[in-house]
C-alpha cells in the first residue's frame, strides 16, 4: 500500500472526498426473486417463525446465539416483541415467496452512519431456509441494500470463534477474515472469543456481480441444485480478473 505523508512526513490514511453520515436502515421491505425481507412484526410472523424453528431435530442452532431456545410459541413471542421494538438491532423476518411464511430471522446491528460501519447478526435461519437459494439471497440482499442503497462503506459479521459453521458461512458469502477479539463477550454465562470478518465497499462490486450470477435460474438444474458453487463462481471471477 503506498503511504501518503502529511507535512510532518507521518504517513496518513488516505482522504474520502465528499464523504457524508449515511441514513439509518428504514423499516421497508426488501424485495427479492426467492425471498422478501420484513421488519420483524411479532403479529404476522411470530407463529411461523416459532413453527419453523421447531423442524429442528434439536436445539444446537441456539448454542452461539445469545437468545433461545425457546420451550413454546408463547416465549418466542415474547422474545419477538422486544425484538421487534429495537431499532439497533433492526431484526428482519425472512419470507420465503413460494410459500409466503417466515422461516428466518436476521438484522442490520451496531449501526454506525457518521463511520458508515453496519453489522450483519442474529442470523437464526430455520431448517426451511439452511442451504436453499432463499439463504443466500437474504443475506444479499441486506448487502445490496447496505453498500448499494445507503451508501455504507463497511459491512461486518461477527462470531464465537469456535462456531465453524458460522465462520465457513461468512467466508463463503465473502467476508474477509480480521481476527480474533479476546474474551470480547459474556453471553450464556461463558466466555466468547470473537472472530471479526468485514466486506468493504471496492469489494462488493466484485461480490455483487458473483451473487447475481449464483442466485440467476440458470444456475440450478431442473431439481433445484446449483450448477457453480458460490465460491465457484468467484474463483473464476478472480482468475479471469
Amino acid at each position: 500500500m503506498t503511504s501518503i505523508l502529511n507535512q510532518y512526513q507521518q504517513p496518513i490514511g488516505a482522504a474520502v472526498p465528499g464523504w457524508t453520515p449515511r441514513a439509518r436502515p428504514p423499516r421497508q421491505p426488501i424485495e427479492g426473486r426467492y425471498c422478501r425481507l420484513e421488519a420483524l412484526d411479532p403479529q404476522r410472523h411470530a407463529a411461523e417463525l416459532y413453527e419453523a424453528y421447531s423442524q429442528a431435530a434439536d436445539e444446537r442452532d441456539w448454542t452461539y446465539l445469545s437468545t433461545g431456545p425457546f420451550a413454546d410459541a408463547a416465549g418466542y413471542l415474547e422474545y419477538a416483541e422486544r425484538a421487534a421494538a429495537s431499532t439497533d438491532p433492526l431484526h428482519y423476518a425472512v419470507i420465503e415467496r413460494q410459500s409466503g411464511k417466515a422461516v428466518g430471522t436476521l438484522a442490520l446491528m451496531r449501526i454506525d452512519p457518521a463511520n458508515g460501519v453496519i453489522e450483519v447478526g442474529f442470523v437464526t435461519f430455520s431448517p426451511l431456509l439452511k442451504r436453499t437459494p432463499v439463504s443466500s439471497e437474504a443475506q444479499y440482499l441486506l448487502m445490496k441494500h447496505v453498500f448499494d442503497e445507503l451508501g455504507y462503506r463497511r459491512y461486518e459479521w461477527k462470531c464465537d470463534s469456535l462456531n465453524a459453521p458460522s465462520r465457513q458461512a461468512a467466508a463463503r458469502l465473502g467476508f474477509q477474515f480480521e481476527g480474533i477479539f479476546r474474551q470480547a463477550v459474556v453471553y450464556k454465562g461463558r466466555n466468547r472469543d470473537t472472530a471479526w470478518f468485514a466486506i468493504i465497499d471496492r469489494e462488493w462490486p466484485a461480490l455483487r456481480t458473483a451473487f447475481e450470477t449464483w442466485l440467476a435460474p440458470e444456475n440450478f438444474d431442473a431439481q433445484g441444485q446449483q450448477r457453480l458453487s458460490l465460491t465457484q463462481i468467484r474463483a473464476v471471477q478472480s482468475i479471469a480478473g
